[in-house]
């Protein structure tokens, strides 16, 4: 079971980068999903987590208003849309699922499926 995210890179302050998290091995459709971020010297931190159903979404206060979490139509694969990107927002971003009926998760212990992460560097 893997999760493999995409679309990190490299952006100035203000740019927009979409990453995408998509599943093999099985299916996440019913799972709750999320993104996390590690930046260097710090610890893995909330991002943004989305219900199964797609209907809920929580963000972290850092990033309200600029990022948007969503699902893919198949409700399988998760987006990560980051606008207005800022220095701070440089991390490894992780997106993560696990089974869950009751609503978002926001710990990362809560997670079981974890991806291998995407590097979004962003310069000043």
């Amino acid at each position: 079971v893997q999760l493999q995210a995409s679309g990190g890179g490299l952006v100035q302050t203000g740019d927009s980068l979409r990453l995408s998290c998509t599943p093999s091995g099985r299916t996440f459709a019913n799972y709750a999903m999320g993104w996390f971020r590690q930046a260097p010297g710090k610890e893995r931190e909330f991002v943004a987590g989305i219900s199964w159903t797609g209907g809920s979404a929580d963000y972290a206060d850092s990033v309200k208003g600029r990022f948007t979490i969503s699902r893919g139509r198949a409700k399988n694969s998760v987006y990560l849309q980051m606008n207005d990107l800022k220095p701070e927002d440089t991390a490894v971003y992780y997106c993560t699922a696990s089974e869950y009926y009751s609503g978002i998760l926001v710990k990362a212990d809560d997670y079981v499926y974890w991806g291998q992460g995407t590097l979004v560097t962003v310069s000043s």
